[in-house]
Parts: structure tokens; sequence; C-alpha cells
């Protein structure tokens, strides 16, 4: 039976239960995530202040990848004030922002915080190293193309992320659990996005029943219910356009070929026009 005949939440059931290894078999055989790691992990020891990590731009990449913060790479002001801020004070952007993401990440390099982004020692352990790394093979095999397409990296991501002691809030300030418990609640995201941030609250806060998350099960329970709804209303996975979909690389009639009538004949390309 190939992968593809299996429905995505007897996907879920099986990846779930050790997707650390399924995680670093796909690092394994992806180009990019082999390199990163490769790279990061030369290097790791050798980071001992916030500059240097900003600095490394390897590295920085696999660090917010493990931390779900890949979305912020090129805000690196932000990035600076999370490593160079003590996390624990009520003034830091990790602590004002109420954004649960960022805290982890802050409280992770507390270290620093504290010394404004520098110490002694690198807080680059051998177990911290070690812990990113498999937390960057998860976000990665999480954000594949087929995973991404099924719905499945989401609901992994959602599983290993949530905890019972979140608050609406901290669901709302992180977009793929927002993501989630969206879809669960009859809601399409990119509608639903549309809506003020008061609005967006209001309405989760009658269909959110936060101790759906208070076991683990009950986490697994929310994670196959996205899965579900995903099959009865698809979405379209949000992908930047590559170079090939612009230009119908596929040989479809869709892409900026299609504009000029490109029908594989000479007389019909781009060329023609000049």
């Amino acid at each position: 039976m190939s992968i593809s005949s299996i429905s995505p939440v007897a996907q879920y059931i099986t990846a779930e239960k050790d997707e650390s290894t399924a995680a670093a078999t796909y690092a394994k055989t992806d180009a990019v995530t082999n390199r990163e790691v490769t790279s990061f992990e030369k290097d790791a020891s050798t980071i001992t202040s916030a500059s240097d990590l900003l600095n490394n731009y390897s590295a920085l990449q696999t660090v917010l990848g493990a931390y779900g913060l890949s979305s912020i790479s090129g805000e690196t002001a932000v990035i600076k004030d999370l490593l160079t801020q003590d996390p624990t004070s009520s003034t830091s952007l990790a602590k004002s922002s109420g954004n649960a993401t960022w805290l982890a990440f802050a409280d992770a390099f507390q270290t620093w915080g504290e010394n404004g982004g520098s110490a002694s020692a690198t807080p680059f352990t051998s177990d911290e190293i070690s812990s990113i790394v498999s937390k960057f093979e998860e976000s990665q095999y999480e954000g594949s193309d087929a995973n991404q397409d099924s719905g499945l990296g989401n609901a992994l991501y959602f599983t290993r992320t949530m905890t019972s002691g979140m608050s609406l809030s901290d669901i709302m300030s992180n977009s793929t659990l927002l993501k989630v418990v969206e879809t669960v609640s009859g809601y399409n995201p990119d509608q639903f996005g549309v809506l003020d941030y008061s609005e967006q609250e209001s309405l989760l806060s009658k269909k959110v029943d936060l101790s759906d998350f208070s076991t683990s099960a009950g986490i697994q329970k929310y994670a196959e219910q996205y899965l579900a709804m995903l099959q009865i209303n698809p979405q379209t996975p949000d992908k930047p356009a590559s170079m090939l979909d612009l230009f119908g690389g596929d040989d479809s009639d869709e892409g900026i070929l299609a504009l000029f009538g490109d029908s594989g004949s000479s007389s019909s390309s781009a060329a023609a026009l000049f």
C-alpha cells in the first residue's frame, strides 16, 4: 500500500508514536536539513554570545527553526532583543509581548539575556545541541511539502507544542496552534484572519474548551479532529511561488509563459515577441 492511500489520521497515529525517529530519517534524506544540521553541530560550541549567533546565518536558522521562529528570521532587531534582554523582566520584549513562543526562546538563552547578550561559557552544551538538532529536524519534517499538504505537519506540531497550561492568548500568539484551533472550531483560517484580534478572541472563547488540552490523550484527539476536518473542508497550504511555478515549468497551461500562448512550438514562444 502506498503512503498516499493511507488517511492523514492513520499517518498521524503512526508518526506521532515516534516522530523524532521519523524526523531524523527525513533529515538524512533532505539535503537542506542535513546541511544545516551538520553546520550547526560543527559551529555550536564556538558560539558564546548573541552576536556570534546573529552573525552565523546557518546556525541562527537552525536555532530559530528548532523554536518555531523561522518566520522572524529576517527581523534581526527582534531576535537581538529576545537574546539580550532578561526574559524575567517585565520590560523585556519576550515578557511584555505575551508571545509564549518568544518567551520560550528567550528563556532558553536566559544566561545571555541576564548578561546583555554574552556569557563566560557557551549555552550550547552537548545536551542542548542534541535537543536543538532534534527539534529542528522535527520542524523541517513537519514543514515538508507532503506533510503540509495533508495537514499532518500541523497536527504533529500541535501535539508536541500544546500544553495544559496554555491560555487562549497563548494559542492565538502561535500561528500554527491557532490554525488548528480555528479549523476544529469550524472557521476558515484565511477568512478568520481578516477579523480584528478582539473579534477572533471573542469567537474562539465560545468555541474552545481549554479542558480539551488537559491531557496528552485529549490533545491527540484534537489533532485527529483537525485532520478529519481537513478531509471535509480542504485548505490550500501557504507556499511561495517558485520560479518553475511562475514560468510554467511543469508544462501546465498556467504560469507566465501561458500569457504568451506557449504550447511548446517556437512560433508561439516568448522569444517570438522580439
